[in-house]
């Protein structure tokens, strides 16, 4: 179903490009390489568990949260097909 002026599936594909973006962004931020053993910001051993579960991990935790919040998240929207960055 289409509305207005755009092309049957055009809402579809919006969507996948949003979720590519999401993919492309996370595969971004996964640590490459051999991990640590130390947590590279405060110091702290990182758990064998950890450094099993995420292979590259450089961050405790606790600091990759706080790394986590800092970088922020999507915004939810698909700014190249959205309806608002056209009309600004």
């Amino acid at each position: 179903m289409a509305g207005g002026w755009s092309r049957d599936g055009a809402v579809q594909d919006q969507i996948e490009a949003s979720l590519e973006d999401a993919v492309k962004l996370a595969r971004s931020r996964l640590p490459e390489g051999e991990g640590s053993s130390h947590c590279e910001e405060c110091g702290k051993k990182i758990p064998e568990a950890r450094r099993k579960a995420v292979p590259g991990a450089r961050l405790c935790v606790a600091c990759q949260s706080e790394e986590d919040e800092r970088q922020g998240g999507l915004s939810g929207f698909n700014r190249r097909g959205s309806k608002d960055s056209q009309l600004k």
